[in-house]
């Protein structure tokens, strides 16, 4: 039976981050995820690495801090699926006095040491650019400084780094029951697949399961907590862009909730989110009409010639697995997170499991540190924190100059269209160079699906990043699935379900 130092239950962000982490201090670790990576919470967020503005006005001053020392931190590791984005905010007196907002943005400005992107700046709406689309009755905005993330990628990224430094990764593998046997934990895992079980020992266990952290303790006996989730339902509009410009805007509502308008995989919108609590299953969450509605509602309150339903090309749903605070507005529960962790010291010579409750993809990776600084004193020879300092995979770019660095890249291969160029450095930065590998034409990408998916990327993300389905390509790995047409999707899946009748896709392992 083997053994580890930790087994890491849950593939999204928290998950893949707590495992990088654990490896790089020195500690043999087996992350398992039941279905694939980042297929839950952590693809289906805003898309944003941000301070959380919001959450100023109910005093989350450490959350916001951290989250904007983060945001610079995941700026510099990533630069080619994190980069910095303004938000408009047009002003509404009736809803928040011009003070209020400007002390909430000059707090927001110097809270996290702000040192790589701009300040916030006041627009005049009648004669700047960022007005045009808006309605004549908004005058004057704010513009502040956040971050875009792709966010499924980053998932990804981490459990590469993390396989690269010695993880055991396995995606649709279910721990589907632990029990204590004298100081080492004994794991079950069912692979999905095929039904198979596989029994392996750990030191300790992490329970990142998300939205399913209670579901698991279920399965673990002797478990006990006293901490509960709560889980609200995010839900996006993705629309045509209609506006010019590559800025974002953020709409307050009448309800006091704040609605972000962000420039998305080109020429496409990103409208959300709303706040919904959930009852049953969190993957059965889906988009109700009442969230389309409140959403385009509030983009007729702004915009001259807002997106209709007509206009909706996708929507998606998120669940939010958030540390009950006992808030009644579900806009108003803490996105901090906090850990159980049982036994707390290791005196009584029980194997630990430590339990993450909330948490936002802005402070995944401070999360991992703090959870490794929990279970230390069970690992009294485990390394030192240092993901701060670290690049990302694809991500060691001088400078953080994601633009100069796909200037070069793009010159040491011409025969790549621009539009292709930029989509390789955006999602694989400096690992474009291995997957394009002997690739000297255009032919050399193989068969051509539509848009910029080519053979080889499919090829790639199969071998190298645990995809196995058109969905987990089309949507996780890429976003190829919003340029497609139906007939174009549904060819690709034709051709992948004869690839992998052919010769089944490797694991990557």
């Amino acid at each position: 039976m083997d053994q580890f130092d930790l087994v890491v239950i849950g593939g999204g962000a928290n998950g893949a981050g707590i495992a990088r982490d654990a490896a790089g201090r020195g500690l043999r670790v087996l992350l398992c995820e039941k279905d694939d990576l980042a297929q839950g919470t952590s693809s289906r967020s805003g898309k944003l690495v941000h301070g959380g503005l919001r959450y100023l006005e109910y005093y989350e001053f450490r959350l916001v801090r951290e989250a904007l020392i983060e945001r610079e931190v995941l700026l510099r590791a990533a630069p080619h699926i994190i980069w910095p984005m303004r938000f408009v905010l047009p002003h509404v007196p009736e809803m928040r006095p011009a003070w209020l907002v400007r002390l909430g943005l000059f707090l927001y400005d110097h809270l996290g040491g702000r040192q790589l992107l701009p300040p916030t700046r006041t627009i005049d709406l009648g004669r700047e650019p960022e007005g045009k689309p808006l309605k004549p009755q908004y005058h004057k905005a704010f513009e502040y400084s956040d971050c875009w993330v792709d966010d499924a990628r980053l998932v990804v990224l981490n459990a590469l780094d993390a396989k690269a430094r010695g993880a055991e990764i396995l995606t649709r593998t279910a721990a589907v029951g632990a029990r204590r046997d004298g100081n080492l934990w004994q794991v079950e895992l069912e692979d999905r697949r095929d039904g198979r079980r596989r029994h392996v020992r750990a030191r300790a266990v992490v329970n990142a399961a998300g939205p399913w952290v209670e579901e698991v303790l279920g399965r673990v006996e002797g478990a006990r907590s006293t901490r509960r989730i709560r889980l609200v339902k995010g839900s996006h509009l993705v629309t045509r862009k209609f506006w010019e410009g590559s800025h974002a805007y953020l709409l307050q509502n009448t309800d006091k909730r704040v609605i972000f308008v962000n420039p998305y995989e080109g020429d496409l919108a990103l409208i959300g989110t709303t706040d919904i609590p959930v009852e049953g299953r969190p993957e059965d969450a889906l988009m109700e009409e009442k969230e389309i509605a409140y959403l385009l509602d509030v983009l007729a309150r702004y915009f001259e010639r807002p997106p209709g339903r007509a206009d909706i090309v996708h929507v998606f749903s998120g669940v939010r697995p958030l540390y009950d605070d006992a808030a009644e507005n579900p806009s108003a529960v803490t996105r901090d997170y906090v850990f159980d962790v049982e036994p707390r010291a290791p005196e009584t010579g029980q194997a630990p499991i430590l339990s993450v409750f909330g948490g936002k993809i802005t402070t995944y990776r401070k999360l991992a540190e703090h959870a490794l600084d929990k279970l230390a004193p069970f690992f009294p020879g485990m390394g030192r924190a240092w993901t701060a300092d670290a690049a990302m995979p694809g991500g060691d770019i001088e400078n953080a100059d994601f633009e100069g660095w796909l200037k070069r890249f793009h010159a040491a291969h011409p025969w790549l269209p621009a539009a292709l160029a930029r989509h390789y450095g955006r999602l694989y930065g400096t690992r474009a160079e291995a997957l394009l590998a002997d690739a000297r034409r255009l032919t050399d990408l193989g068969r051509h699906f539509g848009g910029t998916l080519y053979e080889r990327e499919a090829h790639w993300l199969m071998a190298e990043e645990w995809a196995e389905t058109a969905e987990d390509i089309l949507e996780r790995r890429t976003k190829h699935g919003l340029h497609l047409t139906a007939e174009e999707r549904a060819a690709f899946a034709a051709w992948l379900e004869a690839q992998q009748a052919k010769a089944p896709a490797r694991r990557t392992a």
